[in-house]
């Protein structure tokens, strides 16, 4: 149901006036937030695990390890740590500034917009919303309305939980996108696809409103001859089976060393085996597509090349069988647009032509746009050498996905993936404005600073 402009009008307006109270500023304050969030999920957790299962077919043991327990980590670190976080810092002065004292104030930005996807329509709305409430600001989300159970069970429970002037749901289509983006907020967190990341830029660009943009692109997943060859087709099956696809930092699209190539086909065959047993739809824990419009778009790259492994589809269910493709087009859609599915092209390349594979690898990479993820299985030398000639917002050396489970690290994009990062203190700081302050003695002044210049020359030494 979409939220109308008038309620969006006013709920942004009392937002502005409560953030403005300072209600929001004490410790205290920020800390029973926290709480009564947590409680609230406890709460409609069943809930929500039941609205993930009818929107996206997501069982309860990946909807928790993927949404709800990352979510309360994420609270649980905020509410032992805010205090700390936000404590005014005394920083060294300089000589210059004395007899001064100089101090960083954690200030919160104000009243901010969430907009979150619908892969991860939980984590990745009230992820943020913990560094909003743990910073201090008021907050307006907004979740997708692709998975419509879910948007409305996280409406009925932020609703029950919280006043609109402090956090507050809105839902609708892209004519509700486009009137919040018109309100002059003081942060915008977007998470989505790099396409809308060009809106909603160009929107707060408007206001030189900070955005903090989580996005996508195609994360290569590097299969060098070095490989533990069976070690990395259970993982890779893994990262590309979660979701089904459906996931941002999901392995796009194989480089893999011709000399294991054969190898590796075979061993993910048998690894989908033992991630879904004799056949993946009837699996409990594989996902469906979202939407019919994502089942066809995804279906569509089917096409674009030679089908190896997989290949099913089943319209009425919107599934999509795990796919390795080979003899894939180089200009050919699904090897230019993010898949966000469960198909993964394979390039093959060997040590020839006066470049190793290695080589081949970073000129392949480093002449596309910067991806979220980049995943390497081989010598770890090998990987770092190659992440040192690459970019990405994150990477992991014979391993795929995990690195966003390690919260303490920042989680982001670069260039067309994305900017800003969050999780734990850096949530907190993605929400906060970090101001100097300089105090200075009334009864104590230097006169050096002041013209007509006498000491110049002494000035000189201290500056």
């Amino acid at each position: 149901m979409n939220t109308t402009f008038e309620k969006i009008d006013a709920v942004y307006a009392s937002q502005k006036q409560a953030f403005a109270t300072g209600r929001t500023l004490p410790i205290a304050f920020r800390k029973q937030q926290l709480d009564a969030l947590c409680r609230a999920i406890k709460k409609w957790e069943p809930r929500i695990y039941e609205a993930l299962w009818n929107d996206l077919r997501k069982s309860y043991e990946e909807a928790y390890l993927t949404e709800t327990s990352i979510v309360l980590a994420e609270i649980r670190d905020a509410h032992k740590k805010v205090g700390r976080w936000a404590k005014r810092e005394h920083v060294m002065p300089n000589l210059s500034v004395l007899p001064s004292r100089s101090y960083v104030v954690k200030e919160p930005l104000g009243t901010t917009l969430i907009v979150s996807p619908w892969n991860y329509p939980v984590q990745l709305l009230l992820s943020p919303l913990v560094g909003a409430i743990s910073a201090g600001c008021t907050a307006i989300l907004k979740p997708s309305p692709y998975v419509p159970t879910v948007s409305q069970t996280i409406a009925d429970m932020i609703g029950e939980t919280f006043s609109e002037d402090y956090i507050a749901v809105v839902q609708g289509h892209r004519d509700v996108n486009a009137h919040l983006l018109e309100k002059q907020f003081d942060l915008i967190f977007y998470t989505g696809s790099p396409a809308v990341a060009h809106t909603v830029m160009e929107a707060a660009a408007k206001h030189l409103t900070p955005v903090v943009l989580e996005l996508g692109g195609k994360s290569p997943c590097i299969i060098d001859r070095t490989a533990d060859i069976e070690v990395a087709a259970k993982r890779v099956a893994w990262g590309k089976s979660l979701n089904s696809g459906q996931t941002c930092i999901a392995p796009d699209y194989i480089l893999i060393h011709r000399d294991v190539k054969d190898q590796f086909i075979e061993a993910f065959k048998r690894q989908l085996l033992v991630l879904h047993g004799q056949d993946v739809k009837e699996s409990p824990h594989y996902v469906r597509m979202v939407s019919e419009k994502a089942y066809r778009r995804v279906c569509s790259y089917l096409k674009q090349g030679h089908v190896i492994c997989g290949g099913r589809t089943d319209d009425g269910q919107r599934f999509i069988e795990p796919t390795l493709m080979d003899e894939v087009d180089q200009e050919a859609p699904v090897m230019n647009e993010e898949i966000f599915g469960p198909i993964f092209p394979m390039v093959a390349f060997d040590d020839d032509g006066g470049s190793t594979f290695a080589d081949k690898v970073v000129e392949y990479v480093a002449n596309r746009p910067k991806p979220l993820a980049f995943y390497y299985y081989g010598d770890e030398k090998t990987g770092w050498r190659i992440i040192r000639r690459t970019s990405s917002g994150g990477a992991c050396i014979n391993d795929d996905i995990m690195h966003i489970v390690n919260t303490h690290m920042p989680f982001g994009g670069v260039g067309n993936s994305g900017m800003g990062s969050y999780h734990r203190k850096l949530s907190f700081e993605a929400f906060t404005h970090r101001r100097a302050v300089l105090v200075t003695p009334k009864h104590f002044d230097l006169p050096i600073r002041y013209m007509p210049y006498k000491f110049f020359k002494y000035i000189k030494h201290i500056v």
